[in-house]
């Protein structure tokens, strides 16, 4: 009898760490799986950062593209723009030297007024030249009434001729001093029509605005010079214009 009682506790004994056994490696299965399932979750988020850094590199290598196309643009305009205000100095200049072979030609002009354009010589460039060079003689001289008139008819005979921007500038400053703003504000904006890539086009601009201003357009001068420094906002015109609004505030 207690040779069986003995047994009975020995087996009892060998059964109780089983069993704790038994729950030990559930609990630990348990935290294994949410461990894995952690990892698991760590990953796919390690995934998706990596997909949207991945994502974000490439707009911005594709934005870098756009920049270094931008910048392109800008210096080749520039560049262009520093052609065109050379080949205007240019102009000028070989201008002013010829015209110093016309000075006594200018001052008979100055006397009797502008001789009158053959237009059969329309497609000489050289008569062409001469009546340019004398009505900017006229000009230049501060006879305004026959050189708004020379103007007019190199204008109107040499329609083709690359002076065309040129006189047409000079025709709008003769006829503003002349007080004929409207006229000028008129010849202005045309050669702002026909030919929107004059290198003096800032100025011309300006020029507008002035002529607005005399005569009491007020609204429309604001416009013009808003525009002025939208479109230049680096020439010194936009400088002038943001000082004549400054003025009006």
């Amino acid at each position: 009898m207690l040779k069986l009682h003995s047994l009975a506790l020995l087996g009892l004994f060998v059964a109780v760490p089983a069993q704790a056994g038994l729950f030990s490696d559930d609990t630990a299965r348990e935290k294994i799986q949410l461990l894995e399932a952690k990892v698991l979750k760590q990953e796919e988020s390690f995934n998706q950062q990596t997909k949207s850094i991945l994502n974000l590199q490439g707009q911005i290598e594709v934005l870098n593209g756009d920049i270094r196309k931008l910048r392109g643009q800008k210096e080749e305009l520039a560049h262009g723009l520093q052609e065109a205000e050379k080949r205007s100095k240019d102009f000028y200049v070989d201008l002013d030297t010829r015209l110093r072979h016309f000075e006594s030609a200018a001052e008979e002009a100055v006397k009797i007024g502008s001789p009158a354009i053959d237009p059969s010589d329309s497609n000489d460039p050289a008569i062409s030249n001469r009546a340019i060079e004398s009505a900017y003689a006229l000009f230049k001289s501060g006879d305004n009434e026959n050189a708004s008139k020379s103007l007019r008819e190199f204008i109107g005979t040499y329609s083709d001729s690359v002076h065309i921007p040129n006189a047409k500038r000079w025709l709008g400053d003769t006829l503003y001093k002349l007080n004929n703003f409207k006229a000028a504000m008129d010849v202005y904006q045309g050669l702002l029509e026909s030919t929107p890539s004059f290198s003096g086009a800032s100025d011309v601009l300006f020029s507008i605005a002035v002529c607005q201003r005399e005569l009491k357009m007020v609204l429309t001068e604001k416009k013009t010079l808003n525009e002025l420094i939208a479109k230049y906002p680096d020439s010194e015109a936009a400088a002038k214009a943001k000082k004549r609004l400054a003025e009006k505030k």
